[in-house]
């Protein structure tokens, strides 16, 4: 029910959200189009594995706002274009302000596209992700009843660590989980709740057609 401690809130244009999404500006515009929503193809899976591991230890309206340079910088996401960057290109982007100047991410970046070129010969990145899909989705009324990690995001993280992927912990895994409605962490209430079409309203998942 809205307006209850920690539960979604009813906003000035009538609509109600979980409280992150609730202020106008780049999370709403974030939380009302696309966060929770499948994505397809190989880049864009990559792009928002990548970017959760930037925001670790950030806000994600900061990587919100950096997101058009990251896309800049790293070419779309391009994974092939991505994983024949040299030392010379971590320089370069080390010494870009508008991204995140983390050298270690960057270096997970580009060796993420690699390994993520040698998942090919096995499924890919995308399959390898669903295949994480749980049974279940989450039914948070509030805040806190939102989880920040899962048995498969877990398992997820420690398949892709063992695959070559760096920054990919399980909770930056389930933030990945949630952002691309692999789970559904909408509170209860929210107007986006169900917006991936995946899961029934009682938190059962739907039969997935094909991968995103």
């Amino acid at each position: 029910m809205p307006d209850r401690p920690g539960g979604p809130v009813v906003c000035d244009d009538g609509l109600i959200r979980t409280p992150w999404g609730a202020a106008p500006g780049v999370l709403r515009d974030y939380y009302d189009t696309e966060w929770g929503v499948p994505v397809e193809g190989e880049a864009a899976h990559f792009e928002r594995l990548c970017l959760e591991g930037f925001q670790s230890g950030l806000s994600w309206a900061t990587i919100l706002r950096k997101r058009p340079a990251f896309r800049e910088v790293f070419v779309g996401f391009d994974v092939d274009t991505v994983a024949t960057f040299t030392e010379d290109d971590v320089t370069r982007l080390t010494q870009d302000a508008r991204i995140i100047r983390h050298r270690g991410k960057i270096e997970a970046t580009i060796g993420n596209a690699r390994a993520a070129q040698r998942l090919r010969e096995d499924g890919g990145l995308v399959a390898l992700l669903w295949s994480f899909r749980p049974d279940r989705t989450p039914t948070p009324r509030t805040v806190d009843e939102v989880p920040t990690t899962s048995v498969e995001s877990a398992a997820m993280s420690k398949e892709l660590r063992r695959r070559g992927f760096r920054f990919v912990g399980p909770t930056t895994m389930f933030a990945l989980m949630e952002a691309i409605g692999m789970v559904d962490t909408h509170l209860i209430g929210s107007h986006r709740r169900g917006c991936s079409g995946l899961w029934a309203a009682d938190g059962r998942r739907r039969p997935l057609a094909c991968h995103p």
